[in-house]
């Protein structure tokens, strides 16, 4: 077994754990009812691990993790083709004139 990744709160490796798996990427969670030990052990040696299993597969692990990990790409504000207002990426029309976007 291989470790693939560590965080301070279970939410990132569990969710890494669902993805990998939906891959037939089999790992385990290691610490993950750890965080009371916090103080009596150095902090991040209490932090959820996520392990892999097969260690064959740990390339592709690693490279699907990195990919996950990556920050979104930016998006950017558009400015309205009808009336001219900038209007944030969130939103899929113009909140002044209503005009949608495509």
């Amino acid at each position: 077994m291989k470790k693939l990744y560590s965080a301070q709160n279970l939410n990132l490796p569990a969710w890494l754990k669902a993805v990998l798996e939906e891959q037939g990427i089999v790992c385990i969670i290691r610490n993950e009812y750890l965080a009371g030990g916090a103080g009596e052990l150095p902090p991040t040696d209490c932090w959820p691990e996520l392990w892999l299993v097969d260690d064959e597969r740990y390339a592709e692990a690693r490279k699907l993790v990195s990919a996950l990990l990556e920050a979104p790409p930016e998006r950017k504000v558009r400015t309205c083709p009808g009336c001219g207002e900038r209007v944030e990426p969130q939103f899929g029309a113009c909140w002044r004139c209503g005009r949608e976007f495509v």
